[in-house]
C-alpha cells in the first residue's frame, strides 16, 4: 500500500533530520547489504571452525577440548551452511565476469546448495 503525501512528507523530513544529526550512520547504513552481512557472517564461521579444528587437534592434552573442538566446528558449519542457503534464497546470483573474489565464490557455492532443492 503505497504512502499519502502527508506520510511521504513525514517520512522525507525524518530521513532529512537523520541525515543531519548523524552522517556516519546514513554512510554506513547505505554500504551494507544483506550480502556484506552474510559474506561477514560466513567469514566468522569460518574463523571458528579452524578454531575448532585446531582443538580437536589438541585432543592428545586432554579429551573435553576435544570435544569442545568438535562442537565448535559442528556449530560454525551449520551456521555457514545456513547464511550460505540464505544467500541463495535471496537470489545471488553470479552473472557475467564482474562477480569475482570472496562474495562470487560465496554466491556460487550458495547456488549450488540450492540447486538441488529447485528440482524437487
Amino acid at each position: 500500500m503505497p504512502l499519502s503525501e502527508h506520510e511521504q512528507r513525514i517520512l522525507d523530513e525524518i530521513e532529512r533530520r537523520l541525515v543531519e544529526e548523524d552522517p556516519r550512520l546514513v554512510k554506513s547504513a547505505r554500504r551494507t547489504s544483506l550480502t556484506s552481512h552474510l559474506v561477514r557472517r560466513i567469514r566468522w564461521g569460518l574463523v571458528l571452525f579452524a578454531l575448532g579444528f585446531a582443538l580437536l587437534l589438541l585432543f592428545t592434552f586432554n579429551v573435553w577440548v576435544a570435544v569442545i573442538g568438535f562442537a565448535l566446528m559442528l556449530v560454525s558449519a551449520l551456521a555457514v551452511y545456513h547464511y550460505l542457503r540464505r544467500m541463495g534464497r535471496d537470489h545471488v546470483r553470479v552473472e557475467g565476469p564482474g562477480r569475482t573474489g570472496f562474495a562470487g565464490t560465496l554466491a556460487r557455492l550458495a547456488e549450488r546448495l540450492r540447486r538441488p532443492r529447485d528440482t524437487e
